[in-house]
């Protein structure tokens, strides 16, 4: 269903009170052991309890959350490999964002890390301390969590998020010490240091200046004046394109579009219609690889 229609004609709810709760993230984590030759599979069942275990029955931040205001997020593990409490895959992750007077929730984030290790014996407790190196998998788990908080607050407040990438830092400053991928700068060109080192860089401002136009001013305003909305999204695509033009092969700019081209897509293809023919041209140079959603688009 696209997006337009979903957002007029289904439930608009205006958001009602329950009470506040200190718990941020709504999460799912899902363990995928297909790949893994092993007959014993309570292991990863036990690990998928952990792991929900530990991100949700904490509080990550010292706000206040009401109910209909939790992140919501999934962690999907699929593992490769495993040998003596050694496990290796990837580690698919994706946070939603509440738009407000709907019931609709906007992707903020959509990333698939290839470089994923650790090691885990069964019932081990998981435990997160901000200030020392635990294990490799409570330092993945714990900094993609904050990078998801710092992108939602980012994408509510200008500027915001700064404090939960200061935290995503430490954690990789800190994780550098087991020498495992990704990590590092050395590591590759698209990893966890790069993705931490480019949200707290000035260089790349226009990302974050994007990211709370397009929410705040483009998505929040969508029920109640959608060509104002629709313009404001416009904005903020003009806005990326003057990183894009400094730095074209910015690592921020196909984070952004990893969880926004099909959303674009829904947007512009129905609705009021405002002037889109410069963005269309400016998302084909910027995100090539989306060309054929693109090419959805009818203006």
């Amino acid at each position: 269903m696209r997006f337009l229609p979903k957002l007029f004609t289904a439930l608009l709810s205006v958001s009602l009170s329950f009470g506040l709760t200190a718990q941020e993230l709504e999460s799912q984590v899902v363990v995928n052991a297909d790949l893994v030759d092993q007959t014993n599979r309570q292991i990863f069942e036990t690990l998928e309890q952990s792991l929900n275990e530990f991100i949700n029955s904490r509080t990550w931040t010292q706000r206040d959350f009401l109910p209909q205001e939790r992140i919501k997020c999934s962690f999907v593990l699929t593992l490769t490999s495993y040998s003596d409490n050694r496990f290796e895959g990837n580690l698919q992750i994706q946070s939603q964002r509440p738009i407000f007077d709907s019931n609709y929730d906007s992707p903020l984030f959509n990333y698939l890390d290839n470089d994923i290790s650790f090691t885990y014996q069964e019932y081990q407790p998981l435990v997160y301390n901000p200030a020392i190196f635990q294990s490799n998998l409570v330092s993945l788990l714990s900094f993609y969590i904050h990078i998801i908080l710092g992108l939602d607050a980012a994408s509510f407040e200008k500027n915001g998020g700064a404090n939960y990438f200061d935290l995503a830092q430490k954690i990789t400053n800190l994780a550098q010490q087991s020498k495992l991928i990704g990590w590092n700068q050395n590591d590759g060109i698209r990893n966890r240091f790069w993705l931490i080192d480019s949200l707290r860089s000035n260089t790349f401002r226009e990302y974050r200046q994007a990211l709370y136009q397009y929410h705040r001013e483009g998505m929040d305003q969508m029920v109640s004046d959608p060509m104002k909305a629709k313009e404001s999204l416009v904005s903020s695509i003009q806005m990326l394109y003057k990183l894009y033009s400094r730095r074209p092969n910015a690592f921020l700019l196909q984070i952004f579009f990893d969880a926004k081209a099909g959303e674009l897509v829904d947007v512009f293809t129905g609705g009021p219609r405002v002037g889109i023919n410069n963005m269309i041209g400016q998302l084909r140079r910027m995100a090539p690889f989306f060309n054929p959603q693109w090419k959805e688009i009818k203006f």
